[in-house]
């Protein structure tokens, strides 16, 4: 990958769903876990919404940014309240990624990939995330959910 801006429509047609699929998303369903360990509807929601802001960041500065912690998301609305901000922040971090960084070794977790490699993983674990965020809503009662790709 040398330019971004593909990447980055790639990307968008699929956390373009994720507002879609929290339409119908209660305050009372904010904390339903489909087993215990597992996490929380808003749980997933903000890791999935969180990640790619971790990633780019990481991509644009070479090294291992850990994403911060939300304030604690009590109702549907500031959930998604924060998947439409960690959007903007998100594209607004992958839009200042060049070329030499998109090619530039990062070390992840003992891993060392170049920073296209590092972002294709970022998208691939969004899409693996939104899977379970499509289960997650299907338990929780919700039967009106969007394609899981948007091409528009």
């Amino acid at each position: 990958m040398t330019d971004i801006n593909g990447f980055i429509a790639e990307w968008r047609s699929h956390r373009n769903v994720l507002p879609q699929m929290l339409e119908q998303v209660t305050d009372e369903q904010l904390g339903m876990k489909p087993w215990e360990k597992a996490m929380s509807l808003s749980e997933l929601v903000v890791h999935i919404a969180g990640s790619m802001v971790m990633f780019a960041a990481t991509v644009a500065n070479g090294a291992y940014m850990p994403g911060g912690k939300p304030a604690s998301l009590h109702t549907a609305d500031e959930l998604r309240a924060f998947v439409a901000s960690t959007t903007e922040r998100a594209e607004e971090l992958l839009r200042s990624i060049g070329g030499e960084q998109l090619e530039r070794q990062i070390d992840f977790f003992g891993n060392a990939m170049p920073g296209h490699v590092l972002l294709q993983n970022a998208k691939d674990h969004e899409i693996h995330h939104k899977g379970q965020l499509f289960v997650y809503l299907r338990l929780a009662g919700i039967e009106q959910l969007p394609f899981f790709v948007s091409r528009g």
